[in-house]
């Protein structure tokens, strides 16, 4: 009852609401502003090689001579574009970019069937990664027709599954028949589990480990962990006959240990038999699976080595050894073996399967029936899923290496970037998708990375030879270079490295002449005053050698104190030298923040500030008497509408600022009253002193006198407050209406349960006072203690 009050006072109060805002007007105005994206930033590097490791957009001009006097070495990192403004030469840049070199590319093969065919391309790729800098690779996979499928038939044989045993007995033949039509190269093969052999997961009593089935004339065989029974084959009566000698088990508790079962078939692949094909494995349960921890509970604590240990006979042999596999375990077994499991259970542990199968990829679930009949059916329809479902995958990456993928599914557009897999749905045979593959590196590799890209469930797979460029390969390397002083240092990417004892940009003087005072004079202001390169270098044999981004002779110039907009120096579209800005094209302002557009100046009808203004910065400055964003307004400038309000207003309805004088204030006007209700698009709303809206229409202004039509808007109810009383009305009527109707409902039921008890009582055919099963006291005992009413003792 205490819902329904609250949904019906919700429903109230929600017409209520409607009600009331449609008699309330809104205008909105809405703003679009354009994002900006700023250029990155690139600081000076002292060497070419942490120039390129600073940022992407770093560049390094190794002309030789390039930096001004007393100029830092460091400024020749910077952006390119600032570079080349700065004088340096397009052919002395050194500026390194990532590159990518296919090395193998085999033609995708369409309409070629069978084991042959050519999915993936390319095969391999070489790709050269600058740190920061994103390379996008390119990498198809066409579904061809008739790939080889390996099947191996993974079953629950605890008693439950006694049933479903006598089904997959005449299994072989029908599935390899069904496979076939979809794939000419098929192969089959047979393995079953049941639990651990201890307790409390089966019974240990001698009795029962050789026949724990319940009924003694049962075929019943030993329980077991896991048994491979039949390696991988094409022979269907092999596999009916292998399967036929089988028969059931037992254990105690519901779950299986299943996981066990998948581990060692995914781990023992000689065993098994499994080609580099297509590999399905078929897991049928009607229960749930044991994982890790389990084990505990039978004493077992070593975790799973994640190694085949089948003994000659195909049996896990040290399953008591091992507690069962986890989740993690189990995917990663299967991902590694590139095996598609497919689960097929019944109804009751059809949930548990599907969250399992959202942790393991590639992997389908399908509802068994009871005795498995439908088992062929499901198996086709998983395999169709699987196989039309194309999943890229890489192998584990270099630390500091990212990976993402952009996914492209046959038609015009691409999928949403920065998956961490590729993947496309239904696919259909000899159709061909395209996955990007964007690939970023964020340090340097200490060597060659060999990364394998694989679409899921199948055997070709993408190598990528992954290296990364961490230094410059600068043409001008010359030892004793006779640039720097006749051979007095090692010229590298146009800058000096000094021999032991030489200093300066060119190696020019040695230590011992730093002492001079004679070297000094050149590094101070010509009246000899002020500290030594201003403060803001070093002074090295005469000359001034300027720190961060100081320039000048006498590092005079702060090339990072200009005017900055928005927090970023000199808007990020110029740069700065000797604190002055210096622009880009179509930039202007000090600190190149104005934009050279016009477009947010245009009014709608086509004019450049509404001709009323100019456009600076793509804004507009109004001249003066106009305001607005556009210039479009003008408070000199009153529009008939607004001249003629009041005279109007006082003229219809003797209301308004000029009611005491209007026909002095407004003799310039003659108002008539209008009784047509036709309004055209002439006719200004206005609203009079006394709140009502009238209309009135300018008809002619001849010889500064305007005739007004004036017409008052029909008068009608102000249905606002009746609203509101109605809806508050409204609400408290369902309160006590549901209150009365709960209090009715509670008498009427409490009469019922009355009278229905004083029928039972009236129908009794026994009296109250008459127990027929009642004796009296035979014995009668007085407490000589006991005082009468009197307080006398009895």
């Amino acid at each position: 009852m205490v819902v329904l009050s609250v949904v019906l006072v919700f429903l109230v109060l929600g017409r209520c609401e409607s009600e009331l805002d449609s008699q309330i007007p809104l205008e909105a105005t809405e703003w679009g502003i354009p994002d900006q994206s700023l250029p990155g930033s690139c600081q000076p590097a002292p060497t070419c090689q942490k120039c390129i490791l600073s940022h992407p957009s770093c560049a390094w001009c190794k002309q030789l001579n390039f930096t001004a006097s007393g100029e830092a070495e460091a400024r020749r990192c910077a952006g390119r574009e600032e570079l080349l403004v700065r004088g340096c030469p397009a052919g002395e840049l050194e500026e390194p970019h990532g590159r990518q070199e296919v090395l193998q590319d085999r033609p995708l093969s369409h309409g070629v069937r069978g084991e042959g065919a050519t999915q993936l391309a390319p095969q391999r790729v070489r790709l050269t990664l600058r740190p920061g800098e994103p390379q996008q690779l390119r990498v198809r996979f066409l579904r061809a027709a008739g790939y080889p499928v390996d099947l191996y038939y993974l079953m629950d044989l605890s008693y439950s599954m006694k049933d479903d045993l006598e089904r997959v007995r005449q299994l072989g033949h029908a599935l390899l028949v069904r496979l076939q039509e979809v794939t000419h190269s098929v192969r089959i093969g047979f393995g079953s589990f049941v639990d651990k052999t201890v307790l409390p997961f089966v019974s240990t009593v001698p009795s029962r480990l050789r026949h724990p089935c319940p009924s003694r004339l049962e075929r019943c065989q030993p329980p077991f962990s896991f048994q491979h029974v039949l390696s991988l084959t094409g022979d269907a009566q092999a596999f009916e006959r292998e399967v036929g000698r089988q028969s059931v088990s037992g254990n105690l508790d519901s779950p299986e240990g299943g996981f066990d079962a998948i581990l060692q078939a995914a781990l023992c692949q000689e065993q098994i038999g499994w080609r580099n094909v297509s590999r399905l494995l078929v897991f049928t349960s009607d229960d749930t699976f044991h994982t890790a921890g389990d084990g505990k509970l039978g004493g077992i604590f070593m975790p799973s080595d994640g190694h085949c240990h089948l003994d000659s006979n195909g049996l896990y042999s040290r399953s008591p050894e091992f507690d069962y596999p986890s989740v993690s375990q189990v995917a990663q077994a299967l991902t590694a073996a590139n095996i598609q499991p497919i689960f097929a259970v019944t109804s009751a542990a059809l949930p548990v399967y599907q969250e399992l199968s959202q942790l393991i990829p590639k992997s389908a679930v399908g509802e068994l029936s009871e005795d498995s009949s439908n088992v062929v059916q499901l198996i086709m329809d998983a395999y169709d899923s699987l196989s039309s479902t194309v999943t890229l995958e890489h192998s584990s990456l270099p630390q500091g290496v990212d990976i993402s993928y952009k996914t492209q599914c046959g038609g015009p557009e691409k999928g949403e970037a920065g998956a961490a897999r590729g993947q496309c749905t239904n696919v259909k045979i000899n159709q061909t998708v395209d996955f990007w593959v964007t690939l970023q590196a964020n340090t340097c590799l200490p060597d060659l990375h060999l990364l394998r890209l694989r679409a899921l469930g199948f055997s070709e797979e993408l190598v990528v030879e992954l290296r990364t460029l961490c230094d410059c390969n600068c043409s001008d390397d010359q030892p004793q270079a006779p640039h720097c002083s006749d051979g007095q240092g090692h010229l590298q990417c146009g800058m000096c490295s000094c021999a032991p004892g030489r200093l300066g940009r060119l190696c020019e003087c040695s230590e011992a002449e730093l002492s001079s005072p004679d070297l000094e004079s050149g590094c101070r202001a010509p009246n000899g005053t002020g500290p030594l390169c201003s403060g803001k270098g070093r002074c090295h044999c005469g000359r001034c050698s300027c720190s961060g981004q100081s320039s000048g002779r006498l590092c005079e110039c702060d090339d990072a104190s200009c005017e900055r907009h928005e927090g970023i120096l000199c808007g990020g579209f110029g740069h700065c030298q000797c604190g002055v800005c210096h622009c880009q094209a179509n930039r202007t302002g000090r600190a190149c923040e104005c934009s050279g557009n016009v477009d947010r100046c245009i009014s709608p009808e086509g004019k450049l500030c509404s001709e009323h203004g100019l456009c600076k910065c793509n804004r507009c400055q109004c001249l003066d008497g106009y305001y607005g964003v556009l210039c479009d307004q003008c408070p000199g400038c009153k529009t008939p509408c607004e001249r003629y309000r009041d005279c109007a207003e006082c003229g219809a309805f003797r209301t308004g600022p000029l009611a005491a004088n209007c026909s002095t204030a407004c003799a310039h006007t003659n108002v008539t009253l209008a009784l047509t209700p036709i309004l055209g698009d002439g006719w200004c709303k206005e609203r009079a002193m006394d709140k009502q809206l009238f209309f009135f229409l300018v008809e002619e202004e001849v010889g500064g006198r305007a005739v007004l039509r004036v017409r008052p808007q029909e008068k009608g109810a102000d249905h606002t407050q009746a609203i509101v009383l109605g809806c508050i009305g409204g609400i408290v009527a369902v309160g006590l209406g549901l209150v009365l109707a709960y209090r009715l409902s509670v008498e009427i039921y409490d009469r019922r349960e009355y009278m229905r008890f004083e029928k039972e009582r009236q129908q009794l055919n026994w009296k109250q006072d008459s127990n027929p099963l009642y004796q009296s006291a035979i014995t009668t005992t007085i407490n000589p203690r006991f005082q009468g009413a009197d307080g006398s003792i009895l």
